[in-house]
């Protein structure tokens, strides 16, 4: 196969960015090969020498230990107390003498011989481990006298090589009388060198000579035996002794031994000797010298054969697949689509074949269906002009739709038009003939048209904002507890009277057994059962309106069933009546009024409430709507109850929920920024015997609450200048603990918690329902009540009285310090004392007390000085009136 010029070029990057590194690497391994060979040569050679020192060091040492125990032995003291020839003991005193010089030569195997010596030089006592007489003089004698050292050891070289080790100890007495010591002769222990000549054969490598060198250079041990006794040159044994002071391995031929080139350590020993070990420095480097010669073999094969390795590797797995692939794209270029490049690894290259291939297939493919379409092009024509009618049908749908989409957007526009203007003009036409004439005669039936048109359009604007809600997905519904046969008698409460205005039977059948308590949204479904009520009774001009309740066991629902014999719908009737702003047809709105929006809200309610809303009609025979809702009676802590008795049937009122029964003592608070709202409230709560203080802001609110003691605040959430609130929260950092209702026309749940968090305890939504407002006024003002009855009778107690007599016993002590540190002017003690004196009369009931401590400490706290002294003096007066009043009641 040619060679391609990417080839050529490849192997021109290759070949570099290998060699570099691989000469780079080799010549980096084999500087550290050399450096690392010597580095550990050192290591070893140091080690070495450091551990026979130390070995020849405690050798030597353990002899110097036994000439000294032995120059103290009791036998050698008693031998040499009195004159050796004085009496005829000698031979006796000599005898046991030899025999501790016995004793020793035994447990030393090494010691020779043992020798006293007198300061003469005389041997008084010698023993010999071979039976030879002892020496007439040592060499080193004359060197041991001139000493003044206690222990000397000596190596004397024999005429054979052979080197004896000498141990020298002074032998003293002590003049007790005078504390000199005396000297009395010397122990000379000849040892036989058997550690220091195993220390010198051991090597740590081969070839390796160790020398025990004199001060004057002569060897006295060497591994090599035929060196001992020579002498070194002076320039070398300079050499030697330079070397052990630094005490590194460093490179000295030894011309007195040999010519080689040596490695060498030493190190000085005790009494003037050297301890040598030396290796030649070839041997050492030997090694070192074969692993570079590998590694720079290594380095060169590698510069060969590398690059042509990566080179054909590279071919291999992706110039030739490259290859391949632009000679298969040029034979599709040419036209040609038989091409089909063979299964290659599941690499990259591999993916790159596939998605090659299968190009290739989808373009034979499209080449296929564009014949195919070519063939075919006429049957396309005709089956694309039906699709476009087809889509011209549904666009004439949609457009229908639309306009009839504007069409109900229209009516329901013009319904809601008439729906709010006919209240709208009933509720200003008879405000304005209220306000012009004085003289209207029927002013309580015109007031009661007002307040029904008023109802009417707050359902409209009620139904409107539900929808909306609804469709946001932002209606949320609650599980409370709910007395179903309440319920009932409320919903009948309000349709009856419908009823009867039209002249229409109207009844309630319950169908027993039935939950006494479900959970459920009370508010939403008495909303969905009067809006179906309420429609039966429109929709029906003569006949009767029914509601039946049962309980679907299985289901766990509770169903109502309402149904008139009103004018009845058709099934496309039922089809459009739950859908928003749309009722049967159009004479409904005319006949009827309404804007199609109550059974819309009413069946989606029911959805949200767990139930639904089905309905059954038939034109001129009348309706029959069944309204189910999930009763939530498998909730934990949640229990059943069933009613199966008639009589069970008659709505419980909580007489302590009702004024009626009730008489209050109660200073409220209302907070409210609208003149009407406050003419309004102020008139509910004066019908029930209450006076009221107003407040038009949150600021005026939260003012007024901290002067005035106030049982229970009506806080309004939106008003100006600061908000219900920040009032709320304001009042609640203050420590006001009494209830505080919010009222507010937002009253979605979060809203809700919104105003809890806050600090409210309960929330009345606008327009004000004058039920709930009374039931929550009620409920906790009674809770006001009890609690203070039970703080009036906490106050009249004798136990009270016990700790209010103590707290005015101590008022005199209050009135000394006081005047003290009147005296002494000490503010920040006086301040310290007001505000003691401000919250235990408060609790006593101390007004005068109270407000003079609290108005002291407010000045000590500033820097006006100007007033202190007659808020001092008022605090004084108030305690001493206090005192007087107390004396006089006693």
């Amino acid at each position: 196969m040619k060679t391609s010029k990417l080839s050529i070029r490849l192997l021109w990057y290759i070949t570099p960015l290998v060699i570099l590194p691989l000469l780079f690497l080799g010549g980096f391994t084999l500087t550290n090969v050399t450096n690392s060979t010597q580095k550990q040569a050192d290591l070893i050679m140091s080690r070495f020498v450091e551990q026979q020192q130390q070995k020849v060091f405690n050798y030597i040492d353990s002899f110097h230990s036994t000439a000294k125990l032995l120059s103290t032995s009791p036998v050698l003291s008693d031998f040499l107390s009195n004159d050796i020839h004085a009496d005829g003991s000698y031979t006796r005193r000599l005898g046991a003498l030899m025999d501790v010089f016995a004793s020793y030569s035994e447990a030393y195997p090494d010691i020779i011989s043992i020798n006293l010596v007198s300061a003469s030089g005389k041997s008084d006592a010698y023993y010999s481990n071979n039976l030879t007489t002892a020496p007439q003089s040592y060499p080193f004698f004359k060197q041991v006298l001139q000493s003044n050292l206690r222990q000397q050891q000596f190596m004397v070289q024999n005429s054979d090589g052979t080197t004896n080790l000498f141990f020298v100890q002074r032998v003293q007495s002590v003049d007790y009388y005078l504390k000199r010591p005396q000297q009395l002769g010397f122990i000379v222990l000849q040892v036989e060198p058997s550690i220091l000549n195993t220390s010198i054969l051991e090597a740590p490598y081969n070839n390796t000579l160790n020398l025990l060198l004199t001060n004057d250079g002569q060897i006295l041990f060497s591994s090599d035996y035929s060196l001992r006794g020579q002498y070194i040159t002076e320039h070398e044994l300079e050499q030697v002794h330079n070397l052990a002071d630094v005490g590194t391995l460093s490179t000295i031929e030894l011309s007195s031994i040999d010519k080689i080139e040596r490695m060498i350590f030493a190190v000085q020993m005790s009494g003037g000797y050297y301890f040598v070990s030396t290796i030649p420095k070839g041997v050492l480097y030997q090694s070192g010298k074969a692993i570079s010669l590998i590694t720079g073999l290594i380095v060169i094969i590698s510069v060969i054969t590398l690059p042509i390795l990566i080179f054909v590797v590279v071919r291999n797995l992706l110039l030739n697949p490259i290859e391949l692939l632009g000679a298969a794209s040029h034979r599709v270029g040419d036209g040609d689509l038989s091409v089909n490049l063979p299964a290659h690894t599941n690499d990259e290259v591999g993916v790159l074949f596939n998605d090659f291939n299968h190009m290739i297939n989808q373009i034979r493919h499209y080449q296929e269906q564009l014949e195919e379409y070519k063939h075919h092009l006429e049957d396309k024509v005709e089956s694309r002009t039906k699709a476009l009618e087809a889509m011209n049908s549904q666009l004439e749908l949609a457009i229908a739709q639309a306009e009839q989409a504007n069409q109900l957007k229209s009516r329901f526009l013009a319904n809601m038009s008439h729906e709010i203007r006919t209240p709208l003009t009933a509720i200003m036409g008879f405000t304005e003939q209220l306000l012009i004439n004085d003289k209207v005669v029927n002013d309580k039936q015109h007031l009661n048209t007002i307040l029904r048109n008023s109802k009417h359009l707050l359902e409209l604007i009620n139904n409107i904002l539900d929808l909306s809600k609804i469709e946001a997905e932002k209606l949320a519904v609650e599980q409370a507890p709910l007395n179903v046969v309440q319920l009932v008698h409320d919903i009948e409460s309000i349709i009856e009277p419908l009823a009867r205005e039209k002249q229409l039977a109207f009844s309630i059948h319950y169908e027993l057994p039935l939950p006494r308590t479900i959970y459920s949204d009370m508010t939403r479904l008495k909303q969905i059962l009067i809006n179906i009520a309420s429609n039966a009774v429109k929709f029906t001009e003569q006949g009767k309106v029914s509601i039946c309740v049962h309980y679907l066991q299985s289901k766990q629902q509770l169903e109502f069933v309402v149904k008139d014999t009103g004018i009845g719908m058709s099934e496309h009737q039922i089809e459009r009546i739950f859908k928003p702003f749309e009722q049967a047809d159009a004479t409904t709105t005319r006949r009827f009024g309404g804007t199609g929006l109550g059974l819309c809200i009413s069946k989606n309610l029911a959805q949200l409430l767990g139930g639904d809303v089905t309905l059954k009609s038939e034109i001129g025979i009348g309706s029959r709507f069944a309204i189910t809702v999930d009763c939530h009676i498998n909730e934990p802590k949640q229990s059943l109850e069933l009613l199966t008795e008639k009589a069970q049937l008659i709505p419980e009122k909580d007489p302590f929920l009702s004024f009626a029964t009730s008489s209050f003592d109660a200073n409220i608070l209302v907070a409210e920024d609208n003149p009407d709202n406050q003419l309004l409230i102020k008139l509910l709560l004066q019908t029930w015997g209450l006076e009221p203080d107003m407040a038009n802001n949150g600021a005026q609110a939260v003012e007024m609450a901290l002067v005035n003691d106030y049982q229970l605040i009506i806080m309004d959430m939106q008003m100006p200048v600061m908000g219900g609130l920040e009032a709320t929260k304001m009042l609640r950092h203050a420590a006001y603990d009494g209830p505080i209702i919010a009222l507010t026309a937002n009253v979605m749940n979060h809203d809700i918690d919104t105003y809890i968090e806050a600090g409210c305890d309960k929330a009345l939504a606008k327009p004000i329902d004058k039920d709930a407002l009374e039931n929550v006024l009620v409920s906790y003002l009674n809770l006001e009540k009890d609690n203070q009855n039970k703080w009036d009778s906490l106050l009249k107690s004798e136990k009270f009285q016990q700790i209010n007599d103590n707290y005015v016993a101590n008022l005199p002590s209050y009135l000394q310090k006081v005047n003290s540190l009147k005296a002494s002017n000490d503010a920040e003690a006086l301040r310290s004392v007001a505000h003691s004196l401000k919250g235990s009369a408060g609790c006593f009931n101390f007004d005068d007390i109270y407000h003079s401590a609290a108005l002291l400490e407010e000045n000590l706290l500033s820097n006006d000085q100007t007033q202190r002294p007659t808020l001092i003096i008022n605090l004084i007066n108030a305690i001493e009136q206090t005192i007087a009043k107390s004396k006089e009641t006693a």
